[in-house]
This record gives C-alpha cells, sequence and structure tokens, in this order.
C-alpha cells in the first residue's frame, strides 16, 4: 500500500440495478414506472427556456417546496428538496445520526443504508426481520441512535401497519425516526398524519417511481421546521445548488397534475393484483406487495437459474445474492402486455 492510500476513506460501494439497453427488451429490474411521466412535464419540458441554463437554480427551491407543501398541506418550512431520495436520505445520515449508538435499520431493506452508515463512520445494528419478512417491533426499543426503515419494505414489499410505525416513535422520542415511503403511492397508507404528534419523525419520498421521473433525481422529505432547517444547514454546507434548473421546473409541472398521477397509479396496482394472481396459479409464493414490484419464491425453480433464463430472453429482473432472500426474484411492475410475457415465459420454463 502506497502511503497516501492510508488516509482514503475505502467504502464497499451500493451496487444499483442493471441498466441494459438493447432492443426488444422487457426491463423489470430497478422499479422505474413503466408509464411516461405527466403531459403536463412535457410540456413544461418543451417550453422550457434554454437561456436559464447558463444561470444558477434557485437554491431554495421555492417554487417547488411550495408546490410540495401545498400538495400535502403543510407550511413550505416542513419540506426538504434533495437529488433524488438518496441524496435526502444521505444528507438525513449525516445530519442527524451522529451520536456513539448504533442506528437501527432491517436485516432485509434497502441496500444503501449500511454504505451510507460505512460512509460516514456511523455504528449501526440490523435487527433481523420476521421469517413473513415483517419487523419485530420489540427489537426497536433498544437504545440507539436513530432509526430508519422502508415502507413499503424495499425489496420485499412488504407494508408496516401506521400502529406499527407509531409503536416505534412511542418507545424512541429521543432520536430522530425515518420513515422512507419511496413506495407509498402504490397502496399504502402514509406515516405524514403522525408528524402532527411527533417531531422526531421524518418522512421521505420520491418522484421516481409513482411520478415517472427517475431519469430527473427529485426526492423529498417533510418534518417539522427544525428537522428542515438542519438539513438545510447541512445541504447549504455542502452544495448550495442541489437541484438544477429542468428538475426544479418539471418536477413542479408533475405535481400540479394530480389526475394523471392517480390514474398511472391505478394502472400499475391493477396490474400488480393480476401478475400476483398469475404467479400463484403457477407455485410462486411472495409477501403481500404494496409497491410497484413483487418478491417472488418458488419452491422447484431456484431463483438463480430463473434470473439466468429470463436474462437469456432479454427479460431483465433483480436477483440477491444475499443470505435469507437468495432464492426470490424482485420482479418490477410493468405495462400489462410486459407482465404478460414474462407470465407466458414461466408457464414455457416450467413444462
Amino acid at each position: 500500500m502506497n502511503n497516501w492510500e492510508q488516509y482514503v476513506r475505502k467504502v464497499t460501494p451500493y451496487v444499483p440495478g442493471e441498466q441494459p439497453n438493447s432492443t426488444n427488451m422487457i426491463k423489470l429490474n430497478t422499479n422505474e414506472n413503466p408509464y411516461p411521466p405527466s403531459p403536463k412535464v412535457l410540456e413544461a419540458l418543451s417550453g422550457f427556456e434554454a437561456d436559464r441554463l447558463r444561470l444558477y437554480p434557485d437554491p431554495t427551491a421555492s417554487e417547488l417546496v411550495q408546490a410540495l407543501a401545498d400538495y400535502h398541506g403543510v407550511n413550505p418550512e416542513n419540506v426538504f428538496v434533495g437529488v433524488g431520495s438518496d441524496d435526502v436520505l444521505a444528507m438525513s445520515f449525516l445530519t442527524f445520526f451522529n451520536s456513539d449508538k448504533p442506528i437501527l435499520f432491517p436485516d432485509i431493506t434497502y441496500s444503501f443504508y449500511d454504505v451510507w452508515a460505512e460512509l460516514f463512520r456511523i455504528p449501526y445494528q440490523r435487527p433481523e426481520l420476521n421469517a413473513d419478512f415483517s419487523m419485530q417491533l420489540s427489537d426497536y426499543y433498544q437504545e440507539n441512535g436513530g432509526i430508519v426503515f422502508p415502507n413499503p419494505n424495499a425489496p420485499t414489499g412488504l407494508l408496516e401497519s401506521i400502529s406499527a410505525i407509531e409503536d416505534i416513535l412511542a418507545h424512541n422520542k429521543e432520536v430522530i425516526v425515518i420513515v422512507d415511503e419511496a413506495y407509498i403511492d402504490f397502496g399504502g397508507a402514509t406515516a405524514l398524519p403522525l408528524l402532527q404528534q411527533y417531531e422526531n419523525l421524518m418522512v421521505v419520498r420520491t418522484f421516481s417511481k409513482s411520478r415517472s421521473l427517475a431519469g430527473m433525481r427529485i426526492g423529498y422529505a417533510i418534518g417539522n421546521a427544525k428537522l428542515i432547517q438542519y438539513l438545510n444547514d447541512a445541504k447549504y454546507s455542502f452544495n448550495s445548488y442541489t437541484m438544477n434548473q429542468t428538475s426544479l421546473a418539471l418536477g413542479m409541472a408533475s405535481v400540479l397534475d394530480q389526475e394523471y398521477f392517480e390514474k398511472t397509479c391505478a394502472q400499475i396496482i391493477e396490474t400488480r393484483e393480476w401478475t400476483k394472481q398469475e404467479l400463484a396459479s403457477l407455485g410462486f409464493t411472495f409477501p403481500d406487495s404494496k409497491a410497484n414490484f413483487i418478491f417472488a419464491s418458488h419452491p422447484d425453480n431456484p431463483a438463480r437459474d430463473l434470473f439466468a433464463a429470463l436474462r437469456k430472453e432479454h427479460i431483465y429482473v433483480r436477483y440477491f445474492d444475499k443470505p435469507r432472500i437468495d432464492n426470490y426474484l424482485r420482479i418490477t411492475i410493468g405495462t400489462k402486455e410486459e407482465m404478460q410475457i414474462l407470465i407466458d415465459f414461466f408457464k414455457d420454463y416450467m413444462k
């Protein structure tokens, strides 16, 4: 090792889902929305004045913040925006998780959490989920430096009840509790009403899934004004201009088209429930997903083999070679036509 390497901050990076670019592929591996963004987004893009790109964007993202505040019925002081929910979550780890006590998150969950913890030198523990992938609430009663978990969970898709979340909050009033609601728009009850009772709660959302804007990188958090101010202080100390001009304009256009948003979410939910029935008829088992994906396992066909066979046909799903979940495939919900092709493949394969 060279002398300078001893001072390098070394981490094992997060591994994102594969981004293939083949023709006639069916891409069901990164939980992207199969439908295009709102027509209002396309209008905003076509009307965007290129000359604006020579100017710095509004560092406060005030128009987008106001639109989100109006949408959720809160004050602008309760909203923080960032470059995707990953940026918001990373900034939250940096800002709020600074004690010498371990933060807590499930052993099967979004695999970026432990990467951020390692990057920022945050001690952490990962309580095991139950056999059905639900959270064991008593595991979160212990002394800790903060709690974070997705709801619905990723990659399982399982939704915890509001009463379960409130139970965790009631036992952890001295630390920040972050509920990552990246998939909440696909059928779950949000934790946002609990903000009125718990000042230590922060809810994180993204435009990448339900609003079809993964390519624009827009995420946000909602919490009490003091939490949001702390986040902004950290952001302005790191990078004042996190949101670019086009993201701000297109994000606001998306928020203003509630009708289209509800329509596409409903289509995905309908296709998800149809896919569940088809998979079950083929012998697959899976948690009752409330996300835009299904976490499926088959007793007679190893997930690794199915993953490889699908890939040969240019059908891409996600496989995690990790303990407890190495016989599951995470299957994003595509269009009805795409899911029919997937089901037809499984039927032929299992003959």
